[in-house]
């Protein structure tokens, strides 16, 4: 499929989990694809390797999440390569499991860095290259509006927060018909939450299906919000969850 045939598609974080399945799925529909990584260049290169064999143009990024104006820099070396990013997913996170009695400063500032802020500082320097029916994405969490276990006062903080800044990024791109749609996973089958980790019984108890989600499907719902004929769809946030939160 092409739905998305030259479209410039920025992803951050994305040689791992949701992020590299996103990127993939983004060259299949036939956008280029910039994405940012952290460690290790051979995979990201090999990822870019990948991308291209679909026919487009990957470039792998390095950039730190717990630095802003890293993020700012990624986005604006792809706009240098690729011209104006047409598509922003914001799917680069952390996840810190602490109560409030262990939790410390520390802890909540690199949460807010990587989940928060440096989601915000990609958005506010794509859109100002991003061209009229634009694409912004969130990945935030269910755990924004749900709270199955003790622990997650961080996560939860920085998903309930990217989703009401995307939210708003609705209204304010509007008249530009960009539009600005979250997507919330439940459990997703990814190294940061594996389906067979300590988590993961539980939390397949707690889905009608009784299966932890795919990060191709994730990857699926992303694409469909970044083609045509999600157009009509802003401020939305939708739950991708196996019917956890039901």
């Amino acid at each position: 499929m092409t739905e998305l045939r030259g479209k410039n598609a920025f992803v951050t974080g994305g040689t791992r989990g949701i992020g590299a399945a996103i990127a993939q799925k983004m060259a299949e529909e036939g956008a280029n694809v910039a994405f940012t990584y952290y460690k290790s260049q051979d995979e990201a290169q090999a990822i870019v390797q990948e991308i291209e064999a679909k026919g487009v143009k990957g470039l792998a990024i390095p950039a730190d999440a717990m630095r802003a104006e890293n993020v700012v820099q990624a986005i604006q070396k792809a706009v240098s390569v690729f011209g104006a990013i047409d598509i922003l997913i914001n799917s680069a996170g952390i996840f810190e499991l602490k109560s409030i009695t262990e939790s410390t400063l520390e802890d909540y500032e690199r949460t807010e860095s990587v989940n928060v802020k440096a989601v915000f500082a990609a958005t506010m320097e794509a859109v100002k290259s991003m061209p009229g029916g634009g694409r912004i994405i969130t990945i935030g969490s269910v755990n924004a509006d749900l709270m199955p276990f003790p622990g997650c006062s961080l996560y939860a903080m920085s998903k309930a927060a990217v989703k009401m800044m995307t939210q708003s990024w609705a209204r304010d791109l509007g008249d530009r018909k960009i539009t600005a749609n979250v997507i919330q996973p439940g459990p997703i089958n990814t190294d940061m939450n594996p389906a067979d980790g300590p988590f993961g019984e539980a939390l397949t108890a707690m889905t009608a299906i009784k299966r932890y989600g795919k990060s191709e499907e994730v990857a699926e719902l992303a694409a469909f919000l970044a083609s045509p004929k999600a157009s009509n769809i802003t401020g939305s946030a939708i739950n991708i969850d196996g019917g956890m939160t039901i």
